[in-house]
């Protein structure tokens, strides 16, 4: 059976198209990301729309989140210490500053005592404007903490899947016949239950820049739990839409393999998703994955560095 009847014949099937469209993914380009992120970019939202600062706070790296509350802090007294000077520095008392670079530092540390509510005593407002500008403030600093607070928590506690994957797939010998295979880890030291995989193909169609998505039939779609590693298999039967197909026809149709795996977080008691994907590129044929389990000192050992490693391996006739 060639690529076209398997591909007919796939297409008779139940498929997702994961909510991409075959004419969303018209053309030569990767849908799914290596880190599970789509490769989609969204034109014309409105300002109003696009704005979603808790998912940017809870999903920006940790850097870059340290670096922003420091910056908003600082921002924040800098903005103050400079609504003090304007009111005038008179209406602080305890400033011993002579030139404005002093008495504007000395604004600047009685900002920063105000918006966390510490106040050592040695500088206090004087006046009704001075005392309504250290009121606003104090109050921002409650609640901008409890804020941070908040953000803090719900990145330590967003539950998620850092499941590692091979770096390539392979398609090697299954049994009597060839298998398209990858293998994924858990590296971290949490546990997950009850795993489910869902693996498809999705495929340019012959003649045209539309895009087909056949599901991929697994040896094991779901596993009890992960302590070890996953060699995820597609045995290439007849039905396989992998069936008699060569490396450069998967190149000309702009193959990618797309994985959702679904698990169950012991830590969070919650459902967690990770997704990745292959392109046609990054797939080795005649090669096989190298054995990562031994024992050592009556357990079970994994090598997870090893997670990549293949060696040669002889296909069988039905590629």
């Amino acid at each position: 059976m060639n690529l076209k009847e398997s591909s007919s014949k796939y297409s008779q099937k139940n498929f997702n198209d994961f909510g991409l469209g075959e004419k969303a993914t018209a053309g030569n380009y990767r849908v799914l990301n290596k880190n599970g992120s789509f490769n989609i970019k969204k034109d014309n939202v409105g300002v109003l729309e696009r704005i979603n600062f808790f998912h940017v706070l809870v999903s920006m790296s940790w850097l870059q989140f340290i670096l922003i509350i420091l910056g908003t802090y600082f921002c924040i007294n800098l903005l103050f210490a400079s609504l003090y000077m304007l009111v005038g520095i008179e209406y602080l008392t305890g400033i011993y500053g002579s030139t404005f670079l002093e008495q504007f530092t000395e604004a600047f540390f009685f900002s920063a005592q105000t918006i966390t509510t510490l106040g050592y005593g040695q500088v206090a407002p004087i006046g009704i404007l001075t005392n309504i500008l250290a009121a606003t403030e104090s109050m921002m600093g409650l609640l901008g903490f409890a804020l941070a607070t908040g953000m803090v928590y719900g990145r330590f506690s967003k539950p998620a899947a850092k499941l590692k994957y091979s770096k390539f797939a392979v398609i090697a010998p299954y049994q009597d016949i060839n298998g398209f295979m990858f293998r994924v880890v858990n590296p971290h030291g949490n546990q997950l239950l009850e795993l489910e995989a869902s693996v498809s193909l999705s495929i340019l169609r012959e003649n045209s820049e539309l895009r087909s998505f056949f599901p991929l039939d697994l040896e094991r779609a779901k596993v009890a739990f992960l302590p070890a590693t996953w060699t995820l298999v597609h045995p290439i039967t007849s039905e396989s839409p992998f069936h008699q197909i060569k490396p450069e026809a998967l190149f000309k149709r702009d193959a990618e393999i797309i994985i959702v795996i679904k698990a169950f977080d012991e830590s969070f008691s919650q459902s967690v998703y990770s997704r990745s994907s292959y392109k046609f590129n990054e797939i080795k044929w005649g090669e096989k994955f190298t054995y990562l389990i031994s024992q050592k000192d009556g357990k079970v050992s994994v090598d997870v560095s090893g997670i990549d490693n293949t060696e040669p391996a002889q296909l069988n006739g039905n590629i």
